[in-house]
């Protein structure tokens, strides 16, 4: 089965040609075209996504980037001609720009040969997604091809469970039941899976998600945007120095569920700078690795406690905060050092991120377990698994 899938949930526009095959217990994927551009430098002057800017991007970018995915997969072929059918496809496109570009596409491209279009339907920025799903909407309607809307979280529970295999990728079946900790710039979550598709979540962050406090203190430490990997670099300076005499709380450590609270903390990082009379660079090291680990063991604590709570097979890690190593290691040696019956999965470094892999990888999953496409699609920026 031949995938294309559009991703567009937040500032990467990525578009996939991927291959399927196998069954849910045994599949394989083989990239045949891959097309991804960030927009983070863009939005780096308002230390976050600016929506508006972000759609206007996707709205640019979808077009070239389907046609080099679709090229690279060698199922690029032109045509002359469009057919009413193809007319009406773009009948919910609004933006005249965008509705131009896309016709100008679907006349000049002969229908590829794909099974499947896949596209991210929440949750997300809405202006975006919306971007993406009339885009693939379009597509659908003018070749005829079903559509289908992924969550896009859980594509990043999919990326975890996708093993390289040179530039391909193969499914590590995990053992069920099955707990997801996803952890993004919008999510940190604690998603129980105990057969395919069916999902209950057991804890969530009552405000801040892990990602989104990064890029605050990274605002407070004039870091440059995104700031998780640049309160990473200054707390790995730290590291090597040896030494670092700043403590900051571990929200909710002693809370008897499984929620998290990552408010406090960067409120907390805010104080300690007031409190300062001068800030050296030295300072902000010091500052961003006691954050970070302030960060790292609040999931320690909060995923001990989840695990604990029930029967678990597999544990996996999902959301752009997982390419964090201290994270990573952390969390790795608390399953191996205390859960050992329980399998641990984490996403490739390359598929940590926003990418349209981990969604044609879901819509493969879904499809080849008989999932139906959902239809009609609609963004929903607060999208839930369930």
């Amino acid at each position: 089965m031949k995938i294309l899938a559009i991703e567009t949930s937040c500032d990467e526009t990525a578009v996939v040609v991927l291959e399927g095959e196998g069954d849910i217990k045994k599949a394989s994927f083989k990239i045949l075209g891959n097309a991804l551009l960030s927009q983070a430098d863009l939005h780096a002057p308002f230390g976050g996504v600016y929506p508006n800017l972000a759609k206007r991007e996707h709205q640019t970018n979808l077009v070239p980037l389907t046609a080099q995915a679709l090229t690279d997969a060698g199922l690029y072929e032109t045509e002359e001609g469009i057919t009413p059918s193809q007319e009406e496809a773009l009948s919910d496109v609004r933006d005249v720009a965008f509705k131009t570009s896309i016709r100008d596409f679907i006349y000049a491209t002969k229908a590829p040969e794909v099974d499947m279009i896949a596209v991210t339907h929440g949750p997300g920025l809405e202006p975006a997604l919306w971007t993406g799903i009339n885009f693939a909407v379009a597509l659908g309607k003018a070749w005829n091809i079903p559509v289908m809307g992924i969550d896009h979280m859980e594509g990043h529970i999919v990326s975890a469970l996708l093993e390289p295999d040179g530039k391909n990728f193969t499914l590590r079946a995990p053992k069920l039941p099955l707990l997801a900790l996803l952890i993004s710039g919008g999510h940190t979550e604690f998603v129980a899976m105990d057969e395919w598709f069916v999902y209950e979540r057991i804890g969530e962050t009552k405000d801040d998600a892990v990602g989104e406090a990064f890029d605050k203190v990274a605002r407070l430490l004039n870091l440059a945007y995104p700031g998780g990997p640049q309160v990473a670099a200054l707390a790995a300076r730290s590291r090597i120095r040896g030494k670092n005499e700043i403590i900051f709380p571990r929200p909710m450590a002693t809370d008897a569920t499984c929620d998290f609270s990552f408010s406090g903390l960067k409120t907390a990082v805010m104080y300690k700078l007031q409190k300062m009379d001068k800030i050296g660079e030295e300072d902000k090291e010091h500052i961003a690795h006691a954050f970070e680990d302030a960060v790292r063991d609040v999931l320690i604590i909060k995923t001990r406690r989840a695990l604990a709570s029930r029967d678990i097979g597999s544990f996996v890690i999902g959301g752009g905060v997982s390419a964090n190593d201290i994270i990573r290691r952390g969390l790795v040696d608390l399953v191996q050092n205390e859960f050992t019956d329980i399998e641990v999965h984490l996403p490739d470094k390359s598929l940590t991120g926003d990418n349209a892999i981990m969604i044609a990888a879901a819509a493969y999953l879904r499809a080849s377990s008989g999932k139906k496409p959902h239809a009609p699609i609609f963004a929903s920026g607060s999208l839930r698994l369930s």
